[in-house]
């Protein structure tokens, strides 16, 4: 673990308003390191909506010393499992993160019990019998202050006894429960008081069936924190309204820590274009639309890796827009995706839609040299072989083309990347009038790097050899909501946008079956993460485009 010395404290440049307020705490304290904590519930998988949070907790000890805690707040036994636990643990490592203490909230359950006991000793925690549907009525509006409950001045014998029997399992769900006694007047509703105690029959999946009352979070939380030793607890402004009843909890209760935890939040940054609502999702694929947590169109961190998403892309991502970055449009991450190919992603030449060209005057094969990557000249090159049967995208011919139309037509010249210059003498035609095969001749003194033909050509496009092509398969993704529909949250099936996974056959050229590279530039199409091999094909999920455009909301 890394420390600092207060001159090295000092000398911290700060880049925005949550490291000046860790600086400021360091030095007033005098702490040689922080300690932050990420607290995910495991009831679903990590998603994007998580990841500001995950990169913020683990990188503030990096800059400022110290460590951060993974701590699971398993507080609600109706939805946890363990799967999602470990499937957190895995994302959050395929991110490059690593935390010190690997913590469960369900482990201190006998401490908060303890904790819960303390305050109705101090005359501030009641047992209630009113309904949940009472609380809320005598809990007040903004405008309106609340009421006291009938049973917020029971003695605190009474309240101990009624507090063991909830333990004990005497009452059913719902029957009472135990508030914090703060002021139903405060105008913060939060602390008009909270409960801190429910009763709930149910099998926990780490604790069995020990316990029948499970604290609530905004009791749990500042405990754990406390508990853990946590420095700073780093978390997004929907908890802004929380952290006067954080701080009460930390004040009230008698712990014992060297440093009270403080709770700083940040803007929860919401990504345009996205669902990252963990019932929406399930509901998907509950109802069959999607393949699991793990599909590519998915927003979860699983399913992006699928995509062939990179951890250095998802954290560049978080650091372009700030602590401070709120609505911003899908396509700035993608953009992210983009750059990261472009260092790392091998080129290579795959035609998506093919037609045939036969090269009338070239006979016998040549191999060719194509870069594997022009923005490292420690990538190398590789082998593209040549011959008289080729294969061109579809759309790179045009029998009737503008004046601007700068690919293949008849009569029209154009070069082919890293070979020849070709010329289009004939097109073929099938009894429909479809485009079957075009028939072209290649000017031999024209290959690229030794070029003498002299003739002037504005257009290069990609191809494959035909006797050479391996067949290869391609997943394209969509938007899973269609974008021309509104989505209300419970309309799923109708919006769900039925062309989002589209499947093409492509041929690519023969390097690609031996490369040992996964992540792939398509040449002039775009990149591509190589998933697996079945039945003889390689199978690629699409990444992301080779369009470079985004905008930032407000």
């Amino acid at each position: 673990m890394k420390t600092l010395t207060a001159t090295e404290i000092e000398n911290i440049e700060t880049d925005n308003f949550i490291e000046s307020e860790i600086k400021k705490d360091m030095l007033k304290y005098n702490l040689d390191h922080i300690v932050t904590r990420f607290p995910p519930e495991p009831n679903g998988y990590m998603h994007l909506g998580h990841l500001k949070a995950v990169t913020i907790n683990f990188l503030m000890p990096e800059k400022f010393g110290g460590y951060t805690n993974l701590r699971f707040d398993d507080t609600n036994p109706t939805k946890e499992e363990m799967r999602y636990a470990e499937g957190w643990q895995e994302d959050i490592k395929w991110m490059g993160f690593e935390w010190k203490n690997l913590v469960f909230a369900s482990d201190f359950y006998e401490k908060m019990y303890d904790c819960a006991v303390n305050l109705i000793k101090k005359g501030l925690a009641y047992v209630d019998d009113l309904s949940p549907e009472q609380i809320n009525e005598y809990r007040g509006t903004f405008k309106q202050p609340g009421k006291n409950s009938p049973y917020r001045e029971r003695s605190v014998e009474e309240n101990l006894e009624l507090f063991s029997k909830m333990r004990a399992g005497e009452f059913e769900d719902g029957k009472c429960c135990l508030r914090a006694k703060i002021d139903m007047a405060s105008p913060n509703i939060n602390m008009r008081d909270p409960v801190i105690y429910r009763i709930l029959h149910q099998s926990h999946y780490r604790q069995q069936d020990k316990w029948c009352i499970y604290p609530l979070y905004d009791f749990a939380h500042p405990l754990e924190d406390a508990f853990e030793g946590i420095t700073h607890s780093l978390c997004s402004n929907d908890f802004e309204d929380h952290r006067p009843l954080y701080n009460w909890v930390i004040d009230n209760v008698d712990l014992d820590y060297k440093v009270k935890p403080r709770q700083i939040e940040f803007v929860r940054t919401n990504i345009t274009g996205t669902i990252t609502g963990k019932r929406y999702l399930r509901k998907m694929i509950e109802l069959g639309l999607a393949t699991g947590w793990d599909d590519p169109r998915f927003p979860t961190i699983r399913g992006l890796r699928a995509r062939g998403y990179t951890p250095e892309s998802l954290k560049n991502f978080i650091l372009q827009i700030g602590i401070a970055g709120n609505n911003v449009d899908r396509a700035m991450l993608e953009n992210c995706v983009r750059d990261d190919y472009n260092k790392i992603a091998t080129r290579a030449m795959v035609v998506l839609d093919p037609l045939k060209v036969e090269i009338t005057n070239y006979s016998g094969e040549e191999e060719v040299e194509v870069l594997n990557n022009p923005n490292d000249e420690s990538a190398g090159t590789h082998k593209a072989i040549f011959s008289n049967e080729i294969y061109i995208e579809r759309e790179d011919f045009m029998e009737d083309a503008p004046n601007k139309f700068f690919r293949l037509k008849p009569d029209g010249v154009v070069r082919l990347k890293d070979a020849y210059i070709i010329k289009c003498d004939e097109v073929i035609k099938d009894e429909t009038g479809k485009v079957i095969k075009l028939k072209c001749s290649y000017f031999e003194n024209s290959k690229s790097g030794n070029d003498q033909s002299g003739i002037k050509v504005k257009g290069t496009i990609h191809w494959v050899s035909a006797k050479h092509a391996v067949d290869v398969v391609i997943n394209e993704f969509g938007t899973l909501i269609d974008e021309s529909k509104t989505f209300t949250g419970d309309n799923i099936e109708e919006v769900f946008n039925k062309n989002s996974w589209n499947i093409k056959e492509a041929k690519a050229e023969a390097f690609v079956a031996n490369a040992e590279e996964k992540r792939f530039q398509f040449l002039r199409k775009g990149y591509y993460y190589l998933i697996k091999k079945e039945n003889g094909k390689l199978v690629f999920n699409e990444t992301v485009s080779l369009k470079d455009k985004f905008k930032i909301g407000n």
